[in-house]
Formats: C-alpha cells, sequence, structure tokens
C-alpha cells in the first residue's frame, strides 16, 4: 500500500526518468536493527507515538497498518522493517539528482539517517543539497550526518552513536553501486 503511493508520487515527480530504487544491504538493516531495538508488543515511544517491531511508527494506538500479527515475532519484525524501509530507500534515490554517486554503503548510512529523522527533513537539508551540487559524499556525509544529534534542543547521546556508526557504514569500501539509480 505505502510502496504504490510513493511510487506513484515518484512516477509523477519523474516521468521523464526509469529508476530502479535500491534496497539497503545487509549491513544497513543491521544497524538500524540495532539502534532501533526490537519490541513485539506495541509502545509508546519518546516522542508519544505507539510502535511496534523495529521503530515502525503505527496509525494508530492498535497499530491496526501492520499487516503481522501482534505480538511479532522476530522474523516479522524484520520483515515489517523491510517494508517500512522502502520509503527512505525511495526518497534518498528521488531526492538525489543524477549526478549523485553512491556506493552502497553509502546509500545505506542515508537511508538509516532518513529512516530516523524522516524524509521531510532529509530532503530539506543541507546534506542533500551539498550531494546535488557535486560535492564528495564521503565528505559530506563526514561532515553533516553529525550534525543530526538534537532531541527537543538536547544533544543525545543515542543519536551520537548512530551518526556515528552511519559515517562508519559510509566509510566502509565497498564496489557495490547504489546511485545513480534513474536514468
Amino acid at each position: 500500500m505505502q510502496r504504490t503511493f510513493f511510487a506513484s508520487l515518484a512516477l509523477a515527480a519523474f516521468a521523464n526518468a526509469a529508476c530502479d530504487i535500491p534496497e539497503v544491504n545487509s549491513a544497513t538493516v543491521n544497524l538500524i536493527s540495532e539502534f532501533e531495538g526490537f519490541r513485539a508488543d506495541i509502545y509508546t515511544d519518546p516522542t508519544g507515538n505507539p510502535t511496534v517491531g523495529y521503530g515502525h511508527l503505527c496509525a494508530d494506538s492498535s497499530c491496526s497498518d501492520v499487516s503481522y500479527p501482534i505480538p511479532l515475532s522476530q522474523a516479522n519484525g524484520k520483515a515489517l522493517l523491510a517494508d517500512d524501509l522502502y520509503t527512505p530507500e525511495e526518497c534518498i534515490t528521488m531526492m538525489t539528482n543524477s549526478g549523485v554517486t553512491l556506493n552502497l554503503n553509502e546509500f545505506g548510512a542515508l537511508v538509516s539517517w532518513a529512516f530516523n529523522m524522516g524524509c521531510g527533513a532529509a530532503r530539506g537539508s543541507t546534506l542533500v543539497k551539498r550531494l546535488n551540487a557535486g560535492e564528495e559524499p564521503q565528505t559530506v556525509i563526514a561532515q553533516e550526518l553529525p550534525k543530526w544529534v538534537y532531541g527537543n534542543g538536547e544533544v543525545l547521546p543515542g543519536l551520537v552513536r548512530r551518526r556515528d556508526a552511519e559515517v562508519d557504514l559510509a566509510q566502509t569500501a565497498t564496489s557495490a553501486p547504489a546511485l545513480p539509480a534513474c536514468s
């Protein structure tokens, strides 16, 4: 359902571009899983939202949007996470122009960040503007991701650790390409 909606938006916005949205690698899924943690039952996250699994924000207090039985098994939690990752995978792909070249680890770091902070925040960021201006991804990621560590105006140690892990992932060499994905 969510994939179709966002795919329609992407197609409307990029009608002349053919895009294959890359999927993140297991290193990215492991990073996100580690920082989100797993909760089989519905809980209220620090911002007051009903949440389940690996950070899935529910549409309502009963998580009626979740198509897996609750309490979630870890396997269903991972499946729900994979479903949830499509949106940040797509938004990172579609908000970067065709001149941005990222390997799968750099892409994964940005998907983790967008999953955590939201695509709207990523879209208006200096990080994306710098990438689209042609700056070197390794430099941009290392300089910009560490700025995203605030919650309610305070530096959150968990976000500092997560941004450090995302930068480390981005700096891990791989020859697996991710972007550009649109032609």
